[in-house]
């Protein structure tokens, strides 16, 4: 009988898998890739359910983890047949147990870091060797603070080993080129906004449609490439010429100023895009914007806006689509004295469980594998599984990734002028005018 092979990280044999964040397609190939890979090696394999939801409150008198009710043991027939499926067979929930760490030196205060030791109890309680996390850039800044609170732990504590797969259909993460769900998202939307393309075209309106992308303008851009928009405008777009300046009073009661999107000019170059349509015979178009340029609006108009765990802003609340619908319409009336058919609505949660796009199920695939060799085949700690070219697997260390002076990760934007930001204005109506921004875009031809 031939000998086993011999792993770095024979001493991990039993696993425990975390979703967190908002759900996206490929989920469960994730999943069960990587849950496969353990099970088929003689390893055990626990699912969390909900986050850290039933994690960072956990007590082993008062809250207990109960089986099949805060988590699953799984079984290969858990996970087989799974790549293609809809949702997260583990629920998701954007707990946050980082909560109030800004900085290294809060990892010290043991009031501060009082969920993250639950979380680590609560895994030493059940034997849990090592931990996938699976996430968006919060969800990767609380592996890091889990991983940074074990280092200051005695060194006969136990350690949790900790690896992080990068999951956000807003593809705007630093350290990997495109992250799962993210061409899913694009292919479903864009599908949508060709629909909305034939409704303008029958009908002589425009569809002012908001896309997911709370920093970055990766699916915005793709939607609108993918769908045919005519034109897209994402935060990375947004220059002095789109903002003004507003006073504001800080924390120490000083009078500051600082620049906010101007909803006025965002809607002028939207009306302006409208009419240079028309003079060529057109009469009808679609425009695809950023749900991230809310967050540049001014601070009395977000003031009223409910935030998650994460301080983020309710982007949803604000309805962009619609806001700036209604604005475009009323300054085109007033600009050329007919009014205009213009209807404002959000695109975004009918894609994040959408079922997957065959690349999204091979790199989601390739994730949850690489999770099992990081942590098994290279005994890593501490990283994030990447994957690059030809679906290579890279493995980045955290601290590669994470600000050391704030602990938060860095969001990758699109760089104005770089061949996918020149593809969309490529793509997109030229509007001619003086300091044109659009950068020498070529004649329309949709």
């Amino acid at each position: 009988m031939s000998k086993q092979p011999s792993f770095k990280g024979d001493h991990i044999r039993r696993v425990a898998i975390l979703f967190s964040g908002g759900p996206a397609p490929s989920a469960n190939a994730v999943i069960s890739a990587a849950a496969i890979s353990f099970l088929e090696d003689q390893r055990e394999v626990l699912g969390f359910f909900h986050g850290y939801s039933n994690l960072m409150d956990y007590h082993p008198v008062s809250r207990r983890l109960v089986p099949n009710e805060t988590y699953r043991v799984f079984e290969e027939r858990d996970v087989r047949g799974l790549r293609n499926s809809r949702g997260i067979i583990i629920g998701t929930a954007r707990a946050n147990p980082g909560k109030g760490i800004t900085c290294a030196a809060d990892l010290d205060d043991p009031v501060k870091t009082e969920r993250l030791r639950n979380i680590y109890n609560a895994f030493v309680d059940s034997g849990v060797d090592a931990l996938i996390s699976i996430g968006g850039d919060d969800t990767l800044k609380t592996a890091n603070f889990l991983y940074e609170f074990q280092a200051r732990l005695p060194k006969d504590a136990k350690r949790i080993a900790i690896v992080h797969l990068p999951k956000t259909i807003d593809n705007d993460y630093r350290g990997i080129d495109f992250t799962f769900g993210f061409f899913t998202a694009v292919d479903v939307m864009a599908k949508e906004l060709q629909n909305l393309r034939a409704d303008a075209m029958a009908t002589s309106g425009y569809f002012i449609v908001e896309t997911m992308g709370r920093k970055a303008g990766w699916l915005s851009y793709g939607v609108a490439i993918a769908g045919e928009a005519n034109l897209v405008i994402a935060p990375e777009d947004v220059d002095d010429s789109m903002t003004h300046l507003e006073e504001f009073v800080d924390e120490n009661g000083e009078t500051k100023s600082h620049r906010v999107l101007s909803l006025e000019a965002l809607c002028d170059r939207i009306v302006e895009l409208i009419i240079t349509r028309e003079s060529r015979g057109k009469a009808y178009g679609t425009v695809v914007l950023a749900e991230g340029l809310a967050e540049l609006l001014s601070d009395k108009q977000l003031h009223d806006l409910p935030r998650d765990d994460h301080g983020h802003i309710s982007l949803g609340g604000m309805d962009l689509g619609k806001l700036v619908a209604n604005i475009v319409a009323r300054r085109y009336e007033a600009r050329v004295g007919k009014a205009k058919k213009i209807t404002g609505l959000q695109l975004g949660y009918e894609s994040r469980c959408a079922a997957p796009h065959a690349f999204d199920v091979m790199l989601g695939s390739q994730l949850g594998i690489g999770a099992y060799r990081a942590l098994v085949e290279e005994n890593l700690d501490g990283h994030m599984v990447s994957v690059s070219g030809q679906l290579e697997l890279q493995y980045v260390p955290f601290k590669d990734l994470i600000d050391p002076a704030t602990m938060k990760t860095e969001v990758r934007l699109i760089e104005p002028g770089c061949d996918f930001h020149r593809l969309a204005r490529f793509l997109e109506t030229r509007v001619d005018r003086v300091g044109d921004w659009t950068m020498g875009r070529r004649r329309e031809v949709q």
